[in-house]
């Protein structure tokens, strides 16, 4: 990649994402936030330049910079995808440890973040603005949809299919052919059994349905 790359958001994976860049040789431009009590620090030697809605800084995406998400929260991940699709035409890019295997018939979209010793298995489909966690593990031909984020150690067996938004914490197992619907949440160390229905938090092992 011959651009350098904006980081929007400085906290949290912001700082692994940067770690990640720079391990693969890759120039981060600086960081933007809307934190202003963080504006005019640095990571490492790269500013917090901004707020993430700054024009004078979202101009450079798309022509001299590309623009890397790093914000947990999947509402803000959304709005500021939007931003960059409809007033910079242009996709946020992945980023990607050195320690990642990826088979080479997985598919995998644009704007995720997978930190070291993720696996992806053969024929796995990742959508866009996904956040793998250090160590997940996603066995072949499953399925994950957009803006799903699977926490540390997890592990997905063959043929799941994680649905748009869902949330998956450290440490969990889903077993084979399990379907886990939209915006979901399975809870830390839970082993899944069963469907997990769209908008349902289970947690247990085995895991079962948390009345809010």
């Amino acid at each position: 990649m011959d651009k350098p790359v904006i980081i929007l958001g400085s906290k949290g994976i912001a700082k692994a994402a940067y770690e990640i860049f720079k391990s693969n040789k890759i120039i981060v431009y600086g960081f933007l936030d809307d934190d202003k009590s963080v504006h005019g620090s640095a990571i490492d030697d790269v500013t917090v330049l901004g707020n993430m809605d700054d024009h004078g800084f979202l101009k450079l995406i798309g022509q001299k910079c590309e623009a890397f998400i790093a914000v947990d929260e999947n509402k803000v991940r959304q709005s500021l995808v939007k931003i960059l699709n409809d007033n910079r035409k242009t996709m946020p890019i992945n980023a990607i440890h050195a320690d990642v295997h990826i088979s080479e018939s997985a598919e995998i979209g644009h704007g995720n973040f997978l930190n070291a010793k993720v696996f992806l298995g053969a024929e796995v489909k990742l959508g866009q603005h996904c956040i793998l966690n250090t160590g997940v593990t996603i066995d072949h031909e499953s399925i994950i949809g957009d803006f799903v984020q699977i926490g540390a150690g997890t592990t997905i067996n063959a043929g799941v299919e994680i649905e748009e938004g869902a949330f998956i914490g450290s440490g969990v197992t889903i077993i084979s052919g399990i379907t886990i619907g939209k915006n979901a949440r399975i809870g830390a160390g839970s082993v899944v059994i069963a469907n997990v229905d769209e908008n349902k938090t289970v947690f247990g092992n085995p895991a079962i349905e948390i009345k809010k």
